[in-house]
Formats: C-alpha cells, structure tokens, sequence
C-alpha cells in the first residue's frame, strides 16, 4: 500500500509539473466569444467607479467595454490597485489595462503601451478659502497626490513621460510635505476639510478636480496654467507584440471614427481625445 500511494504521489506531481509548463492561452488567440479580463480603477471618477446600483462605470469603463465590443468579447473587469496593475508580470490576469496610465520610462520596462487614448491635464486644486494665487504660492506647503501616480512623481520633480512629442516637465512648487493616498478621490477629501487643515493643495487630474467641484467640494483650480499635460495609454502585458499591435489599431480607428472624442465630451464635457 505504502508503494502504491507513493507511486500515486508521484504521478500527480508529474502531472502538475506538465501542466504547469502549459502556457497560458494568448489573447489575441482567444476565441470571439470569450471574456476580456480588463484592469481598471475601482474608485476615480469619473473614470471609473461604482454607481448607484454598485456596477462599475465612468469614461475608462465605457472604452474598455467598447474596445471588447470591437474584438467580440466579452468585457469582465477586475479593479487592482494601481501599483499592481501597472507593474507587469501579470501571468494572464488581465489580458489589457485601461485605467487612465501613463506611458513613463520606467513604466515602458514592465507593460507595452497599446496606444494613448486621450490627454489630461494636471492642475493644482486648493480649498475655496485658499488665499493662494499661483502655484508658486504652495512652495513649503503640504500637497496631497494619489500614490504610485504620476501626480507623486512630478512633486518629487522625477516625473519622465515616454511619449513623442511631450515636453519635459517645468517643476513651479518645492513642498513643504508630500501625503501620498491610496486613491485620486482621498486627497481631495481631505483638502475639502478646510484651508490647510489637512493639505494645502492637491495635484490631479483637471477632470478629476471639476468632478468634485460638480459634487459639491469647496474647493477651485488655482490659476496659473496646467502643472502638466499627460497621454493617457491602454497597457498590455510584455512579450505579445501582435495583440499589443491589434490593441493600438483598434484605439486608432475610435480616435479616427470619432469615439474617443465622443466619450470625452460625454465624461469630461469637452474633447480631450487630441
């Protein structure tokens, strides 16, 4: 018996040892009619978050529902941290990411960008009692950023975008004190508080901050101009340029077609797609 059930053993392992060499199916050699596991925020809007009903919607959610739509797929979303989403190596969890990502350098070594689908400018958001009037105005105060984005790599002032045509960075504000959070809607909660309660000043996306305006925050834009200006890309996994390519045609013909400008001024109430 004792032989037996080793001999058992060792076939299961040897079956397990097989199946683990199996590679996982690729993408873009799925059937039509299988799930596209997408990445996406769970909490930014209005890119993408929970309605009233609990279902996941927002700008980043109608095109990644359109892009499987393309590919006659079924769209089903996954909501990982930032960090782990944009950071690669993801063993076939997702096939594509459309989470509003940046295409950085250091980013360029772990995903493929699969094509930017639209721009976003960064402003500095104070509260509405803020007496400051410039962004030069924030120099030694407290800036919130949402962690692991690119809002925390330009006030650190390491802020490298990977992408043709964008100038480098102009760093106007040295703050007193960054506070990274886990999400783009925390630091705006707590910048809502009052004048320097808790921040100073938050850095973030122009669509973000008018959303929150929308909703009610007593907070503004500080004049001034943008901080930047950033292309925002679909991410696939490294190691499959065909379905990175099939990614980028599909993301060309919505920008050509009009949807990208379409879903924009849907979400954003203007173009943002050029």
């Amino acid at each position: 018996m004792m032989r037996e059930a080793a001999l058992g053993t060792l076939l299961a392992l040897a079956i397990l040892a097989v199946g683990a060499l199996v590679p996982t199916r690729a993408p873009h050699l799925a059937h039509a009619d299988a799930d596209l596991k997408i990445a996406t925020n769970g909490s930014w809007r209005p890119q993408s978050f929970l309605d009233e009903h609990n279902q996941l919607t927002g700008f980043d959610v109608d095109v990644a529902r359109e892009i499987a739509r393309r590919l006659g797929r079924t769209p089903r979303f996954e909501t990982p941290d930032f960090a782990t989403m944009t950071g690669g190596h993801w063993h076939g969890r997702w096939d594509i990411a459309v989470g509003s990502v940046t295409p950085t350098k250091a980013r360029a070594q772990v995903v493929d960008f699969a094509g930017v689908y639209y721009f976003s400018p960064y402003v500095f958001a104070v509260h509405r009692d803020s007496q400051a009037s410039r962004p030069e105005d924030l120099n030694g105060k407290a800036i919130g950023v949402e962690t692991g984005t690119t809002s925390e790599d330009y006030i650190r002032r390491r802020l490298h975008i990977d992408a043709p045509g964008v100038p480098p960075a102009q760093y106007r504000v040295t703050p007193g004190k960054v506070r990274t959070y886990a999400d783009s809607t925390m630091p705006l909660d707590d910048l809502r508080l009052g004048d320097g309660v808790r921040l100073d000043a938050v850095v973030s996306p122009e669509q973000t901050v008018l959303g929150a305006i929308k909703s009610g925050y007593p907070i503004k834009i500080l004049p001034g101009g943008y901080a930047f200006r950033e292309p925002l890309t679909v991410i696939t996994d490294k190691g499959n340029p065909q379905w990175t390519a099939r990614i980028r045609q599909i993301i060309a013909d919505m920008k050509a077609d009009g949807t990208l400008g379409a879903l924009t001024t849907k979400w954003y109430g203007r173009d943002y797609s050029h």
